[in-house]
């Protein structure tokens, strides 16, 4: 899921545990929706990624959408992945030169072993004040949400001026093919003006109620691959020689790890830190305002680099992430090689990464090669509209609650879109208690009972503002 941001004291002790009232006819859709679709073990191959886009299909049609605005579109993230897609449309009342919107979730989630867990981690658990359960945060709830307010807002005789689509996938964990095809091969159904997310954006705060704000995510990095190779004629260990491979990696992954790429401020994160040094006091807080007043401050930026919270934001980040090296026991390694990770700043080609690596290895018996073929990451302007329906909605629910743009370190299913010129605009309505919430691919993943219905509500009023009359 994603980060941030806020709510009053008084709302935590709702979620902490304090008597809910019964749930409204779509409140009890919306979770009738996750129980169902939390049962759908819809990791990498698993199989089970067709029924479950196809039994939301079915909700679709129940609700009176035509069979030929509703797609569920099987493909391979890999051949030992078959999964599957639904896109479903719901045409414009009457054409209004505007444009589609388009909507996006995944359905697929990370593998979870019930011995793990203290629960059941595929069947919904409701238990103070949480709904539990593998998907509950990441992103099931995102997709449950969306339909649970595209299926209220037709029952309510919402006649949208632009057409909605929405595109849930079936493989963001892994491949991400499905976002790729939705950017290309699928653009007859999934062209759009712009794109709304539900997994990027929400909101959080503290256990003891403070507010921590929400986040609408504009931009995120790009991930690449990298690796580090050095050969040599090897020996027997009896003989230790100076050219030794896996030394020679060592001294190439130290240099890595003490180099520093030059810090960047983009729109996004620029507004980013315009919010969060508002209400960051002491040594953090001054380095943002020295950073935003002086982007050529890089000892600022290395002071906001090295926090916790904050590490990735200013900068690419290169890590390595795997070894393999030697051949045998008592021989010299005539192979040694690291794999790296690299998270590049919007806007920056992986290729010119590859260069700068090799320049900072510096050294000729070390060879740098990238790995995959990914496409440069770039980020959604902060277009006004969306900016405005997004802090309508939330303020609804949370009245002000700080919201500011924000740039993911991760990686989604928006990349092939934003490449593609669609921009994609992170900004689901769900909240957490933070760090307690974080539990996205981890044990007893969670998400507030009030969060997902909030979410309905939140995703009903950014539709209305952005495709009503």
């Amino acid at each position: 899921m994603r980060l941030t941001l806020a709510f009053a004291l008084s709302l935590f002790t709702t979620v902490a545990g304090a008597a809910e009232p019964v749930p409204d006819r779509w409140d009890a859709k919306a979770r009738e929706l996750l129980a169902r679709s939390i049962e759908f073990r819809t990791v990498a191959g698993g199989g089970q990624m067709p029924a479950q886009a196809q039994y939301l299909a079915d909700q679709f049609k129940a609700a009176g959408w035509a069979e030929d605005d509703i797609h569920v579109l099987p493909y391979e993230a890999t051949p030992e992945n078959p999964t599957a897609a639904l896109v479903v449309r719901w045409p414009a009342e009457r054409r209004t030169g505007k444009r589609p919107i388009l909507l996006m979730a995944h359905l697929d989630v990370v593998p979870a072993l019930r011995e793990d867990w203290s629960i059941e981690p595929f069947t919904l658990t409701e238990k103070d004040g949480y709904f539990y359960g593998r998907g509950t945060s990441d992103n099931k709830s995102g997709a449950v949400a969306i339909t649970t307010a595209l299926l209220r807002l037709r029952a309510e005789g919402f006649r949208p001026s632009r057409d909605i689509v929405l595109l849930f996938t079936g493989d963001e964990e892994t491949t991400g093919r499905g976002a790729e095809l939705g950017a290309t091969e699928w653009r007859k159904w999934t062209d759009a003006e712009f794109a709304l997310n539900s997994d990027g954006g929400g909101g959080g705060f503290s256990k003891d109620g403070r507010p921590l704000g929400f986040s609408m995510q504009t931009a995120e990095k790009t991930y690449s691959m990298y690796s580090f190779t050095v050969r040599n004629r090897g020996g027997h260990s009896s003989k230790p020689r100076k050219d030794n491979a896996i030394y020679k990696l060592a001294e190439a992954l130290r240099r890595l790890e003490a180099y520093r790429f030059e810090p960047i401020l983009n729109e996004t994160t620029r507004a980013y830190f315009a919010v969060r040094e508002k209400s960051e006091k002491g040594p953090l807080g001054d380095a943002m305002r020295r950073w935003l007043a002086d982007p050529k401050d890089g000892a600022a930026a290395d002071i906001i680099e090295a926090d916790e919270g904050e590490v990735g934001l200013t900068r690419t980040r290169c890590v390595a992430t795997r070894l393999e090296a030697g051949h045998a026991d008592n021989a010299l390694p005539q192979l040694a090689r690291a794999t790296v990770n690299c998270r590049i700043m919007p806007g920056i080609e992986p290729a010119a990464v590859r260069d700068e690596l090799e320049r900072v290895v510096n050294d000729p018996e070390v060879k740098v090669e990238r790995t995959d073929d990914q496409k440069m990451s770039l980020a959604s302007p902060l277009r006004p509209d969306v900016v405005a329906a997004y802090t309508a909605a939330v303020h609804a629910r949370h009245p002000n609650a700080p919201i500011m743009p924000e740039m993911s370190t991760g990686a989604s299913d928006a990349r092939p879109f934003r490449v593609a010129g669609i921009p994609v605009y992170g900004v689901d309505g769900a909240w957490g208690v933070i760090p307690d919430d974080m539990r996205a691919h981890g044990r007893d993943e969670r998400l507030p009972v009030k969060a997902l219905y909030d979410d309905v509500d939140h995703w009903v009023d950014m539709l209305k503002a952005l495709a009503g009359k």
